[in-house]
């Protein structure tokens, strides 16, 4: 399987995603890191967005709300290669109506290797670490490169 190198710029691409009640964990979270977020460009699902926008005073992109299609945005924005870092304050004991979209979004994050954070701890751990004031190689691993094996066998037929 290739690895492919892929740049990550000093100025990072971070969608912001929170569960309702998670929300205001992530409004005191954004408030606290204000300082460093201000220094990226931000995305978040809808009402993420829009309270981060009014109670934190960021200059946010919003998307849809998450069970309206926001988290599919996120991960579309990953695939194409428009946002390379992701906080995202689920709930993993609460079931959601889009769960299916929350599962892809973190299988989308792993197959692309963009640092995740799903809760508090991590978030400050990624955005404090020094690798978010410069640029960053991350290593992806090529998947179109690769021959499944019913492809293998009709190219031998």
């Amino acid at each position: 399987m290739n690895i492919q190198p892929v740049l990550m710029p000093a100025i990072k691409r971070i969608a912001l995603v929170a569960h309702d009640n998670r929300k205001n964990e992530m409004v005191d979270w954004a408030n606290w890191n204000k300082p460093i977020l201000t220094q990226h460009m931000l995305c978040a699902t809808g009402t993420t967005g829009a309270l981060l926008e009014t109670e934190v005073g960021l200059c946010v992109t919003r998307f849809r709300s998450g069970p309206l299609g926001g988290d599919q945005q996120i991960g579309a924005g990953i695939t194409e290669g428009h946002i390379d870092f992701v906080v995202f304050f689920w709930d993993p004991l609460e079931s959601h109506s889009h769960d299916v979209d929350v599962k892809a979004l973190l299988r989308i994050a792993a197959v692309y290797n963009i640092p995740i954070a799903c809760n508090r701890s991590s978030a400050d751990f990624m955005v404090t670490s020094p690798l978010m004031a410069g640029e960053y190689v991350r290593l992806a691993f090529d998947y179109e490169s690769v021959v499944s094996p019913a492809e293998e066998a009709a190219s031998r037929v």
